[in-house]
């Protein structure tokens, strides 16, 4: 009897302890180790789920985006594995992504047509504008252009009332930051704004090769001007020649 009291007053006494225990709780030190950890691991997985999102993006080959992910968990996750294994080929990467925004951006900057109807037959055209000095698009476009009927152009083409040019004019034409050469122009019978060059084949040769081709005009309204066509992203497959009639 005694000894089954003694052993409930031991229980007792262990459950008073255990609760006392419970009451207290881990140490504030306790709980912000125990926060850090979490935080830690948290970070460790996301930075795992980025990783292998900048993987895939490697395989599609994005590497724009790719790049962009990997700047983020260098940024964002810093001394963990993932940033490790990035950095190694991040510089490389970066200017990759930075060449094929460049190459895409003066792509863009072309315009095709192929196949359009116009009086007298039908034509394909690649035209391009103007860039200023801050970097914004004029509104001079240079052409180039392969009619049915007309055969092939090369010219630019600006607001009304266009340029001046008396009979066959020479237009300085400089490549790539080369010396300027004289190439012979003339203004349209007809009398558009335009100004067209007589050589379009060696023209159209020459700007295949180049990246920024400059031609140094004299507008009817606002003299003279040099006007800048970044070239650069030209193709040349996207100007066909026009199908031979059977």
């Amino acid at each position: 009897m005694m000894r089954a009291r003694a052993l409930g007053l031991g229980l007792a006494a262990c459950a008073v302890l255990l609760l006392a225990g419970c009451e207290h709780g881990p140490t504030a030190a306790q709980r912000e180790a125990a926060a850090q950890a979490q935080a830690a691991a948290q970070r460790l997985e996301q930075s795992q789920q980025e990783f292998k999102l900048y993987h895939e993006m490697l395989a599609r080959k994005d590497i724009q985006l790719a790049a962009s992910l990997g700047q983020q968990i260098e940024q964002m996750y810093p001394r963990t594995p993932a940033a490790s294994a990035v950095a190694r080929d991040l510089p490389a990467l970066t200017a990759a992504a930075a060449k094929q925004a460049h190459a895409q951006r003066l792509a863009a900057l072309w315009d095709y047509q192929t196949g359009v109807p116009m009086a007298g037959g039908t034509q394909n055209t690649a035209s391009i504008n103007d860039t200023r000095s801050d970097g914004s698009q004029g509104n001079i476009q240079l052409i180039l252009r392969r009619h049915s009927a007309w055969g092939q152009s090369v010219y630019l083409y600006a607001q009304a009332p266009g340029f001046v040019c008396k009979s066959i004019c020479r237009v300085p034409v400089s490549v790539d930051g080369g010396k300027p050469q004289g190439w012979a122009a003339y203004l349209p019978p007809t009398g558009e704004p335009a100004l067209f060059i007589k050589d379009d084949r060696r023209f159209i040769g020459m700007l295949e090769k180049a990246q920024v081709i400059e031609l140094r005009v004299d507008l009817k309204q606002g003299g003279a001007r040099t006007l800048k066509y970044e070239v650069g992203g030209f193709k040349p497959a996207s100007f066909p020649p026009l199908a031979k009639k059977g």
